[in-house]
């Protein structure tokens, strides 16, 4: 449809209706200044004895326009609830000493990030380091006298390629040139980067000298898991011939603390990582595949003696990722979490080769609080008893206790924001896939106060990866586009995890192809049901999402308006301006740019431009290097020379991540609400 000069202007006052029909419904239903008051509960951590869990509880500033983290503590059983910060700076990353007598956690109070250490029963805190970047990953030795981390180090800077010659004493010159000779020199959210390594360090826990222990230039990426006599730790990295080419191609290593020697504990074509060792020393486990060139592939669980041997696969025919393995705290089997279906669950297996995987707890998620993503975390205690991070439609993110068997939900943060307001109600529906009959799960959202009687518009909501997936989780976004009257449909088309490696790839080497047709009866199937109209549907999605979108409306004009966030519209300019470049060439694609064109083209949004006469708006930050904001330009030229209805929002200062900040998310909410809502009115006139 193609809509005149002025109604756009016209357009333009309404994208001001999205606020006035939200603040209507003021203190009834979740609004835009509600963002501000989520809470989360985050890595949780159980002491050694089981007593008791420290955890990371995550608010939004709403002056700084920050989320924000304070470490709390409450009993396994959910009485003492009580704060070990102030929540004036972010910490984060708590880590009890073996012994349950001391913690260790990094914070930025005094600026930069460092690592500190509180003494539990006095409540003493000490700053352990100064460092000049910031460390992550803690780990205690096993008799609580070290500390390792990961932190990154300048490599030794190359030859510069120009001689220049120096300024005089007090001149202002440019900037001089920056030489950047790395295949991946910038990266989405750090922006341009140095030239720089993670290394492996360690320093004494009652204060000292951090000293490097790994070297060279490599990553040495996650947590290291130290051995038991305190020797050695244990550590994934990618150090073949050229890294940067081969970026799946990690390894484990047995690293000396005394001078760094390393001794490659596995070997294959493929990631092993997540390392973590049993409690009498003996074995170590991990996660990995071999390597086959897929778009998608799972992650299986791995044992190994480290005195030898072949490793062991211990979870036979289980065809979904494993991550996040520790050990029981009797060494008889592992913890691991995965998600299924949409849902993401937490299990264990022993290690008895007769044993069966068991499945202890279910909704474990928590890990966004802008779209219904996965992610989520867990912690068990030497007793066997866990806590995990659980949430819902409902509930952002809280914490979950199973002591002595008994489940207990020992958090809710957020009864005294959401207990009063009605909240959008979420129902899972399945359905077959026009295309070829595949069944595909998604999930409705209805508006508050729901009436089955009346015609509501549909927002069709796509998630982004596409290799990740949507569930049963809570959705500030999804609760918003709800609270402004839209039935939401959420989906998982083909592609989307947790179904499987073969669901997964049935998209490779031929994406966004036919999760048009999963989507499209997604649709159809919920305006089946009678409540939607169908003359009032709108499309959104990011990342993905966004390719998504920008390929429904070139394949059809169903849509009265849609909204494509940080897209890929040009494959061929995509592979070679995203940051993670190297990856997606080797695993997305059957050939490099220049040698199959015609496979780029096929597959891209901007093939099928000519097609659209849909109302397209463009969203995506001016920092995001994933999908680069140049996609988003190139759509909006073609769209423009087409005489299409269209308008690009460019968000400063924002990476792929758009909704990391509060008002971001607002903001995003708020301008795909206010493009709906113009057209939406235009229908109804």
């Amino acid at each position: 449809m193609h809509v005149s000069r002025a109604f756009l202007f016209v357009c333009t006052i309404l994208s001001a209706v999205s606020p006035l029909v939200l603040a209507k419904n003021h203190g009834k239903h979740f609004g835009y200044m509600d963002v501000f008051e989520l809470e989360r509960a985050t890595d949780p951590q159980f002491s050694p004895d089981g007593r008791r869990i420290v955890y990371v509880r995550t608010f939004m500033d709403k002056m700084k326009d920050l989320a924000r983290s304070s470490l709390w503590v409450i009993d396994a059983d959910g009485q003492n609830h009580r704060p070990l910060s102030n929540g004036a700076s972010n910490d984060v990353s708590p880590r009890w000493s073996p012994d349950g007598t001391r913690l260790a956690f990094l914070s930025d109070a005094q600026g930069s990030t460092q690592l500190y250490i509180r003494w539990m029963d006095t409540g003493q805190t000490a700053r352990l380091t100064s460092l000049t970047e910031p460390p992550d990953n803690i780990s205690w030795s096993p008799d609580g006298r070290w500390l390792a981390f990961s932190q990154r180090v300048p490599a030794k800077p190359g030859q510069s390629l120009a001689d220049l010659p120096a300024p005089p004493e007090g001149a202002e010159w440019a900037k001089p040139p920056i030489q950047i000779e790395s295949l991946n020199y910038r990266v989405d959210g750090a922006g341009y980067l140095k030239e720089e390594y993670a290394h492996i360090f360690v320093i004494p826990s009652v204060g000292g000298t951090a000293r490097q222990v790994t070297s060279g230039n490599f990553n040495h990426e996650g947590t290291p898991a130290w051995a038991r006599d305190g020797q050695f730790f244990y550590i994934s990295a990618n150090r073949s011939e050229e890294p940067e080419f081969n970026p799946l191609n990690t390894d484990i290593f047995r690293v000396s603390v005394a001078n760094g020697t390393m001794q490659a504990m596995t070997k294959r074509n493929g990631p092993d990582t997540g390392v973590v060792v049993s409690p009498d020393g003996a074995m170590i486990a991990y996660v990995g595949f071999d390597d086959q060139g897929l778009s998608y592939q799972v992650n299986n669980l791995y044992v190994k003696k480290i005195s030898g041997g072949e490793k062991r696969l211990l979870i036979r025919d289980f065809d979904r990722n494993v991550a996040n393995i520790s050990w029981s705290g009797d060494g008889k089997g592992l913890y691991f979490t995965f998600d299924d279906q949409g849902v993401g669950k937490l299990a264990y297996i022993p290690l008895d080769v007769k044993g069966e995987m068991e499945l202890l707890a279910e909704n474990v998620a928590g890990g966004s609080l802008g779209r219904p993503y996965g992610g989520g975390w867990y912690s068990t205690a030497n007793n066997g008893d866990y806590v995990y991070t659980l949430s819902s439609p409902q509930v952002p993110c809280d914490l979950n206790a199973t002591t002595k068997g008994q489940p207990k939900r020992i958090t809710n943060l957020n009864e005294d924001l959401l207990g009063h307001k009605t909240l959008a109600e979420v129902e899972e529906v399945r359905y077959s896939s026009s295309f070829d009959g595949r069944e595909i799960q998604g999930w409705i959202a209805r508006p508050p106060n729901f009436d089955p009687k009346k015609k509501y518009p549909l927002i069709l909501e796509i998630h982004g990866g596409p290799f990740s997936d949507y569930g049963p989780r809570f959705s500030a976004e999804v609760q918003l586009y709800a609270a402004a009257g839209y039935v939401v449909l959420y989906t998982n088309p083909r592609g989307s995890t947790s179904y499987g490696q073969a669901f997964a790839n049935l998209i490779h080497h031929d994406y966004p192809n036919h999760d048009y047709d999963d989507l499209m009866s997604g649709v159809d199937m919920v305006i089946a049901r009678g409540f939607v109209d169908p003359d009032r549907l709108f499309v959104t999605g990011g990342s993905g999402g966004g390719v998504l979108t920008a390929w429904i409306v070139g394949k059809t004009n169903r849509f009265r308006a849609a909204v494509s966030a940080k897209p890929v519209i040009n494959w061929y300019s995509f592979a070679l301006t995203s940051d993670l470049s190297a990856y997606f060439i080797k695993y997305w694609f059957p050939d490099k740019p220049w040698e199959n064109p015609e496979h780029y083209m096929k597959y891209s949004p901007l093939s099928l431009v000519g097609n659209v006469t849909t109302p397209t708006m463009l969203l995506t930050g001016e920092s995001d290097y994933r999908t680069p904001i140049s996609e988003s330009e190139q759509y909006y030229k073609a769209l423009k020379l087409q005489r299409v209805d269209t308008a690009m929002i460019r968000i400063p200062e924002t990476s792929h991540g758009i909704a990391a900040r509060p008002s971001r998310l607002i903001a995003k909410v708020a301008y795909i609400l206010g493009w709906f809502e113009c057209y939406d009115v235009a229908s109804t006139r």
